[in-house]
């Protein structure tokens, strides 16, 4: 293979022309690209290319530290890195974002995983279905802009085929437009299909503690890189064996960044999100005769009439008000001027990233 048409050595972990335009200004100052792997109490471990490989540095993030929360570097970022200072100098523009609130007595947003393609949300098996958390979900993956994927874990605790079709059938319900995989790190059935899934870009593994997401990690890796507790018996909850958020290479192409158990799964600023994870009732609000309809008593509301004739779940729109109510408070909690400001920058970064994406995919 002849020079010009070799591959980067970062391909394999999402290293693109987008990106190598992003950085040609930091490539004119002598630094490197590199991709962040992991951050840990302001260092941060990033690959970089070496030669026709890549290796592993250490790099100080401290010049790079901002008081806004969105802008602190996160696993998934691509960085402009002095190799000589040990430095990281500055952040690649994000394609997309995973974001979360931080927690409910504040209204900032929380980046988990940065440059995601896919947003792998792990639900366990091994409790009751719990579909208002698949949503909550749900809302946030496509409000990142990843494509999201629901994943069944542990479906060999499920023996009975029939009642696992019908744990996939309600998830699916729940999940319009999305992928949903029952899959046995145990036996290793779906994995294969799992990881095919996952060898084209960067995929987040997100889910509560026991949901088995170390366990998926280590099956899709095809080695033991994550340390795997076992849950407890009368919830499934599990403790966090994963304590950081760490960017894995898998075999068969695309990297994974598998992320702590997730207790608290708090929106921020997601109404493209809750639009989109309940886009059957965005779909029906068209038709209602008001333009600002609430969906709760007004006169030819196109969603109540749906639900009167089973169309819709009465538990799907319960879900949906209490995702608006959320957001819309959370929006509220925050002054509006500057939130109006934060979120213009913010769907402008999203808005180019996910055209960037689009370029990407071919579309």
């Amino acid at each position: 293979m002849s020079e010009l048409t070799a591959p980067h050595p970062l391909a394999a972990y999402g290293w693109d022309t987008g990106f190598a335009d992003s950085f040609a200004p930091h490539a004119a100052e002598g630094l490197v690209p590199g991709r962040i792997v992991r951050v840990d109490r302001g260092r941060c471990d990033l690959v970089v290319a070496d030669g026709e490989g890549v290796r592993t540095v250490l790099g100080d993030t401290s010049l790079v530290t901002t008081g806004d929360p969105l802008n602190i570097m996160c696993t998934g970022d691509w960085a402009a890195v002095d190799l000589v200072g040990g430095y990281v100098r500055a952040l690649l523009p994000r394609r997309t974002a995973f974001v979360r609130s931080t927690s409910s007595k504040r209204s900032e947003g929380q980046v988990l995983a940065a440059n995601v393609d896919h947003a792998v949300v792990a639900v366990s098996l091994a409790v009751e279905l719990d579909l208002g958390r698949v949503e909550r979900f749900l809302t946030l993956a496509w409000e990142s802009g990843a494509t999201p994927l629901v994943v069944l874990t542990k479906s060999d605790l499920v023996p009975d085929p029939a009642a696992l079709d019908h744990l996939i059938a309600d998830t699916e319900a729940a999940a319009p437009g999305v992928q949903v995989l029952a899959v046995s790190a145990e036996t290793g059935e779906g994995v294969d299909v799992l990881a095919a899934v996952l060898a084209d870009g960067t995929s987040v593994l997100l889910g509560q503690s026991g949901a088995g997401k170390s366990t998926l990690a280590n099956a899709l890796v095809g080695a033991e890189v994550q340390t795997v507790q076992a849950a407890r018996d009368r919830d499934g909850k599990g403790r966090h064996t994963t304590t950081t958020r760490n960017l894995l290479p898998l075999p068969g192409g695309g990297v994974l960044i598998d992320t702590p158990g997730l207790r608290g799964v708090g929106l921020w600023d997601a109404e493209s999100g809750v639009a989109r994870a309940f886009s059957e009732i965005d779909s029906l609000a068209a038709d209602c005769r008001f333009h600002d309809c609430g969906h709760q008593s007004e006169p030819g509301c196109a969603v109540l009439a749906a639900v009167a004739a089973g169309e819709l779940p009465q538990r799907r729109l319960d879900s949906y008000r209490k995702l608006v109510r959320e957001n819309e408070w959370i929006a509220s909690r925050t002054d509006a001027r500057m939130r109006a400001e934060q979120r213009r920058e913010w769907r402008l970064r999203q808005a180019e990233g996910r055209f960037a994406l689009e370029l990407k995919r071919g579309r």
